[in-house]
């Protein structure tokens, strides 16, 4: 879940240290070493993946680099991109220095200045082409890639961003996607860390394109503002925050269905959405719809939703691949308390719901349909028609769990590139918000690890019908996931 419950945030005062206020750029290394301490102390104690795909010894080498990347951290964004390396070492894609977590001070002097790149583009076998131009420069149109910023190679500019990309195990898949710029949200991954590893000396920005003619050419570019950056976006930003709908039902024929979910998080709406999957389900209904497209790219997870489509799909309770939800402690440790912000304070101390599981982990009963995974109980009216859902890297938290479910039960077909998320399990559904005192930063742990009773490839999933993008597809505004699955039904 890209935001992980920001919204609840408002909540909590944010506590920022003086020693970081906007500007500063002379941080303590002993103040910051303390904060790694705080955080090694919270992640050994409470972190359920920590040792998923590092073994201790890996991890203590991982603590000792950060610390001696901290000791020679000269500026507030050091210290931010030591821990954002420091969390991509876990492979976990719920641990990292969550950008909207992060307090208004430290927002506005790490992520809030002219540097954003004047395009939406994706990356295509790792080339950056570009699907939105918001320059002056009409050849920066969809299908034109990005040959060269600045004199740096598009893909010399992938290598040193993706140690820095949150993902579960090996999907670098992933970690790849996570890299585009689309106007998802207020902070793109690519528009943070870009800046911070090519630092701009000007507003201006020189790229070496190559159109979809085959044409190249260097074009001058006005970087865009943090504001200018989410202009094209302030409705859907403010329908995640109000009573607006989060996502559509059309349809393409008189009998195709094409429900478009750009996102799951509905924490900070007051939208009834359990009412509208009800509602759109029964129109399925009174309609006679034989085909439903769900379509979930750019949708990176956030409250189970997909549990409430999957109760329309079944007429018998549907039990769920098998899956352990596993935490690492019963009682947070007191010496960690002022650090944690959380939107629960059951989280703090799980008791009687944390039962004794290995010498390792308690297994966590409070969210258990059974012992071993979740039961969706059937809900009327159930549809009988052909389910296609489209699918793609950014698949990865609650979205990734509802491909599998469809994928491994036969419910419907997935079409689309492979997903994030990861096949072995991942770590999230309750969470900290750790505040350290001296940085003023914050990082997010992540609580609960859903571990596989049987073993499961570290991978994310497969479609059932594999569509890549190409250039082409992008300057001519096509969408062959889509085509695709109609041409399937």
């Amino acid at each position: 879940m890209r935001r992980v419950l920001a919204g609840l945030l408002c909540a909590f005062a944010l506590l920022v240290s003086p020693a970081f206020a906007a500007g500063t750029s002379a941080p303590d290394a002993a103040g910051l070493r303390a904060d790694a301490a705080i955080l090694r102390r919270a992640y050994e104690a409470m972190h359920p993946g920590l040792y998923r795909y590092n073994t201790p010894v890996q991890m203590d080498r991982h603590f000792q680099e950060l610390d001696a990347e901290l000791g020679r951290a000269g500026s507030l964004q050091d210290a931010f991109l030591a821990f954002t390396r420091f969390t991509a070492t876990l492979e976990c894609g719920h641990s990292y220095p969550n950008f909207y977590n992060q307090s208004d001070a430290v927002a506005r002097e790490l992520f809030q200045h002219q540097d954003r790149v004047p395009f939406y583009f994706e990356w295509l076998n790792r080339r950056m082409i570009v699907t939105r131009n918001f320059s002056n420069d009409s050849r920066l149109k969809p299908g034109t890639e990005i040959v060269e910023i600045n004199g740096t190679p598009a893909g010399a500019i992938l290598s040193a961003l993706l140690p820095l990309a949150r993902a579960d195990g090996s999907n670098d898949a992933k970690r790849i996607d996570q890299m585009a710029v689309r106007g998802d949200d207020r902070y793109e991954p690519f528009d943070i860390y870009f800046p911070m590893l090519f630092p701009q000396h000007s507003a201006t920005m020189s790229l070496a394109i190559r159109t979809a003619a085959g044409e190249s050419a260097t074009v001058t570019a006005t970087a865009l503002t943090y504001e200018q950056r989410i202009a094209p976006i302030a409705a859907k930003l403010a329908a995640t925050n109000g009573s607006g709908p989060l996502w559509s039902l059309r349809y393409l024929d008189a009998a195709t269905a094409y429900l478009k979910m750009p996102t799951w998080e509905t924490y900070n709406s007051k939208w009834d959405w359990k009412a509208d999957i009800e509602r759109s389900f029964a129109d399925l209904a009174a309609r006679h719809a034989r085909t439903l497209i769900v379509d979930l790219r750019g949708n990176e997870g956030g409250t189970d939703v997909g549990n409430a489509i999957l109760a329309h799909l079944t007429g018998a309770p549907l039990h769920l691949d098998a899956y352990r939800r596993l935490v690492r402690y019963r009682t947070a440790p007191s010496d960690l308390l002022p650090y944690l912000d959380t939107w629960d304070p059951s989280f703090k101390d799980w008791g009687t719901a944390a039962v004794p599981f290995d010498e390792r982990f308690f297994r966590l009963t409070k969210y258990d349909d059974d012992a071993n995974g979740d039961v969706i109980a059937p809900t009327a009216p159930r549809f009988n028609g052909s389910m296609y859902v489209l699918v793609d890297a950014s698949n990865s938290s609650a979205t990734f769990q509802f491909d599998d479910a469809v994928q491994r039960n036969h419910l419907g077909t997935l079409v689309g590139t492979p997903t994030g998320g990861n096949q072995r399990g991942i770590n999230g559904g309750a969470f900290f918000f750790i505040r350290l005192p001296n940085s003023g930063l914050e990082v997010d742990l992540p609580l609960i690890g859903t571990f596989p009773v049987q073993t499961r490839p570290d991978a994310g999933l497969t479609p059932d019908v594999l569509i890549e993008n190409t250039a082409r597809d992008i300057a001519s505004g096509a969408d062959p996931q889509l085509q695709a699955a109609l041409a399937a039904r």
